[in-house]
């Protein structure tokens, strides 16, 4: 009965060939809140979207965001009616008092459609529709998420972190970026100052997700200063991984990162960005599943393997050292 703490692309890919491991059934999943947006009045989950779409049998593998062979036309309207307009490049951010009025989930990132900076295809901008739609009913994002996932047909448990709205933000010389806006519209290429939770010291972990936390966890090679941070931010998050059998997955092979920016961001937040530095921030997880190129001694049993993940193979061959490391945590 694990539960997996799903950010970015590297949890998504391990659970993609688990399923031999870790019976869908009886594994739940709690996605990383903290990069989403509200785009043109839309809520967009895009870590929790790529855990419903890739367990939905849908997800575009190619870049691991969206559905697969999904049309743009609405997107590409945008763009050719901005053009015409004359309207300035984006990302467009809301002005401050914009950001914390009306729709509370989606506080302190709310973006203009206006130069839409994220490509959301056709069927994919339907989910966020539905979404928004039944949150502005009154439902939570647990509710709404298990509603999406029924639709999709999801064997797995799927919860957003929390009901709560966080944002990551990114803090650079040119001012404060929500991490969308420094990874999406800006390819990552500023520098960093520091990472912000922002809404985190009020958001609360749901009840869901704190009872998830009593079985074993699974960490996949996730960004942890964005893709795990925002979760163990909440409060109660660290409290009930020291009490329960934590194994994770280092994205780093000794100091060389697999893919994405957790080298930046552990560096600009004060880590080692390395795979010794992953094991310092995760004070709470029992084992480590290594890369089999990677000599990192720690002080918590380790079980290597190739940790490369092209394909469901590799992600099953990757599921079987986390079992193996499960049981030597114990």
């Amino acid at each position: 009965m694990p539960t997996f703490l799903s950010g970015g692309t590297g949890t998504p890919k391990l659970l993609a060939g688990a399923a031999d491991v870790f019976d869908p059934a009886d594994t739940t999943v709690v996605g990383n809140t903290g990069d989403d947006v509200e785009l043109g009045g839309l809520l967009v989950c895009p870590d929790v979207d790529t855990v419903l779409f890739e367990q939905g049998g849908v997800l575009d593998r190619e870049f691991w965001w969206g559905i697969d062979d999904d049309t743009h036309e609405t997107h590409d309207e945008l763009e050719r009616l901005a053009d015409r307009a004359g309207l300035d490049d984006g990302p467009r951010y809301l002005d401050a008092e914009a950001q914390t009025a009306g729709r509370d989930i989606a506080r302190w990132r709310r973006f203009s459609a206006a130069r839409e900076f994220m490509t959301i295809g056709d069927r994919d901008r339907a989910v966020h529709v539905l979404r928004t739609s039944l949150l502005d009913e009154g439902r939570t994002l647990t509710e709404v998420t298990r509603t999406l996932a029924d639709a999709f047909d999801l064997t797995v448990d799927l919860l957003p972190m929390s009901d709560d709205p966080v944002a990551t933000v990114v803090h650079t010389p040119e001012g404060v970026l929500h991490f969308q806006e420094f990874w999406v519209g800006r390819r990552g290429d500023v520098d960093i100052a520091d990472v912000e939770f922002r809404g985190a010291s009020d958001a609360e972990p749901t009840d869901a997700v704190l009872d998830a936390l009593t079985a074993d966890v699974v960490i996949g090679p996730s960004n942890p200063v964005t893709s795990l941070g925002p979760m163990l931010a909440l409060d109660g998050v660290r409290e009930a991984l020291r009490e329960t059998t934590v194994v994770a997955v280092s994205p780093f092979v000794e100091d060389e990162v697999f893919s994405g920016p957790a080298d930046d961001l552990m560096r600009a937040t004060g880590r080692e960005p390395s795979t010794a530095g992953v094991a310092a921030a995760y004070g709470f997880a029992d084992a480590f599943v290594l890369d089999t190129a990677d000599a990192t001694s720690l002080d918590r049993p380790v079980v290597r393997t190739d940790t490369r993940m092209d394909d469901d193979a590799d992600a099953a061959r990757v599921a079987e050292a986390c079992a193996a490391a499960l049981e030597a945590a114990r």
